[in-house]
């Protein structure tokens, strides 16, 4: 008998953008009644969870008619974003420019440079903020550009309502905790929001770093900028507590999570599987989905993954990685 062939081929590498896999990581979870759910973001094509919001905001802003064929898109990023933004940009055919800190990765750098984005430094000591204020002012002199601005831009938040949150609840039915770090909050809020409204004993925490430190792809909401994408979604409402994560366990969790399960992710999601384990703590029983954000390739160059623990920790405080 010829065996039937099913054609799995898409249209766009842009159709491959979500749907990323679920995997059980409990071998590193403190307690045998506690599972823990990685969800494998890192497989998005452009590398991470950003591709999810880049290609949102894109076609939000084409439908709208806020971007018009051959305008030039303007966003501030330390990275992901602007790498997924820059990607889609370049097979859309619109030009874009990325203002971003000199203290990001040189990966980062080379990966828009390889998807043809026109790159602006900014103070690498004024971080992602110190970006995120110079690109509103770029903006103000440039009407004609479209700043997508993922901080404030509804898109953010909807296409992990629409998208991500659904995923998560059909491949997990019996989550109980949902962990992920606050960034520019949006996968929390959709996520989170989607959850609540569908399952509401699931428990939404936000993982951010100490006052004062930098800890990868994180914001303390304190440091004064709150996202406005995590005000309009009613995040101080929809979260149930938050968990703080220090550089040092960070990027210990990151190393755990390649030499014990053989995934090889970013330093934020090092500090998402912490701040997991840490609830794990506090519960008898459930089952805990945390967002493995990005891989690490983009990272090599830090020695993040090989230096000394207190030589990468040193190097933490110093280099954006989100």
């Amino acid at each position: 008998m010829t065996a039937t062939r099913v054609n799995l081929a898409s249209d766009s590498v842009l159709d491959l953008i979500g749907n990323t896999p679920l995997v059980d990581v409990s071998v590193l979870s403190p307690k045998a009644s506690v599972r823990l759910m990685a969800k494998l973001e890192n497989q998005n094509p452009f590398g991470s969870v950003k591709d999810r919001i880049a290609k949102a905001m894109i076609e939000a802003a084409e439908k709208d008619g806020r971007l018009q064929p051959g305008q030039r898109i303007l966003e501030p990023s330390s990275g992901n974003t602007g790498i997924a933004l820059a990607a889609i940009a370049q097979i859309k055919g619109y030009p874009i420019t990325i203002l971003m800190p000199t203290s990001v990765s040189v990966e980062r750098r080379q990966m828009l440079q390889i998807f043809g984005a026109d790159i602006v430094l900014t103070p690498g000591e004024e971080g992602s903020n110190g970006a995120v204020r110079r690109a509103q002012e770029m903006a103000e002199r440039h009407p004609e550009w479209c700043f997508l601005y993922q901080y404030g831009n509804d898109a953010n938040p909807r296409t992990h309502y629409e998208n991500t949150g659904p995923e998560v609840l059909r491949d997990c039915p019996e989550i109980t905790h949902f962990v992920a770090g606050l960034g520019t909050s949006g996968t929390l809020m959709g996520t989170g929001r989607y959850l609540r409204e569908n399952k509401p004993e699931v428990k939404i925490i936000a993982i951010e770093p100490p006052l004062g430190e930098r800890v990868e792809g994180l914001r303390n909401l304190e440091d004064g900028y709150i996202p406005p994408v995590f005000e309009n979604w009613n995040g101080f409402e929809l979260l149930d507590r938050k968990r703080v994560v220090r550089p040092r366990e960070s990027i210990e969790w990151t190393r755990r999570l390649v030499s014990q399960t053989g995934i090889f992710a970013g330093l934020s999601s090092g500090a998402s599987l912490a701040g997991a384990v840490k609830v794990a703590n506090e519960i008898d029983e459930g089952t805990i989905v945390f967002i493995v954000c990005d891989g690490g390739w983009k990272y090599l160059s830090t020695g993040a993954y090989t230096d000394d623990l207190d030589v990468a920790e040193a190097a933490a405080e110093k280099i954006i990685y989100f």
